[in-house]
């Protein structure tokens, strides 16, 4: 998705790339979570390494223990990158 040929636009690209990237890594954690993985896989602890600081404040706001032990801080996570891409898309189209 190319939003422009300024310098504001490839920047824009850059942070829509980095969003979109960020977006697999949230959900491709999640699915691990489902199926008890192996903690010393250095895979795992790499994806735990980039999700847990950014699902940390919703799992305080939001504990699983309060919602029948289901996570729901990585589809907060998933929300606030897509709404951020939306906004970034739309900021470029001015650009």
């Amino acid at each position: 998705m190319s939003v422009g040929g300024s310098a504001a636009g490839a920047l824009i690209d850059a942070v829509l790339w980095l969003l979109h990237a960020l977006q697999i890594v949230v959900i491709v954690a999640a699915l691990i979570s489902w199926v008890s993985p192996d903690p010393r896989n250095p895979i795992v602890r790499a994806l735990y390494a980039v999700t847990e600081p950014l699902f940390r404040p919703f799992r305080k706001l939001l504990p699983p223990y309060r919602t029948g032990n289901i996570d729901f801080s990585p589809l907060f996570v998933l929300l606030i990158i897509f709404l951020l891409s939306r906004f970034l898309v739309r900021l470029a189209g001015g650009i």
